[in-house]
């Protein structure tokens, strides 16, 4: 029996250059995950992960782990190809600075894992991408 997507609970939140959006995607991996955005209209999907739990003889079930979706309006346009999305703890967060009035922007991708970073932390949040090492490290590093 397949199951129907259910609807991802979000918050969305704004500061004056971007929009941030959040939601609890539990059980999920990475690579389940697929973003669309275009002008102002994000699109959030995450595939069934585990089908077999659909067939289990559950005594309670108030929760499964997917297939999640999400489609949903903002109230400006984001510049979907500088997004920064990460998923940990079954909680995706996608980080979009908005467009300028009238730019046109869009991007699809799927969430991919990547190998801890050992306190390093890398990624762009919509600017030039850097890896930024923490001081005590770039101090030992200059000696």
């Amino acid at each position: 029996m397949e199951a129907s997507a259910q609807e991802i609970p979000v918050r969305v939140y704004q500061s004056d250059d971007r929009i941030t959006l959040t939601a609890p995607m539990p059980g999920l991996a990475p690579e389940d995950i697929h973003i669309s955005i275009q002008n102002s209209v994000i699109h959030v999907r995450g595939e069934d992960h585990s089908p077999g739990q659909h067939s289990l003889d559950f005594i309670m079930n108030e929760w499964s782990v997917g297939p999640y979706e999400r489609e949903l309006t903002l109230p400006v346009s984001v510049r979907g190809d500088l997004a920064n999305a990460t998923y940990g703890n079954g909680v995706l967060v996608l980080s979009l600075p908005k467009a300028e009035p009238g730019e046109e922007t869009g991007a699809s991708f799927n969430l991919r894992p990547i190998s801890p970073t050992r306190g390093e932390r890398v990624g762009h949040s919509g600017k030039e991408m850097r890896l930024a090492r923490p001081r005590a490290r770039q101090k030992r590093r200059a000696t």
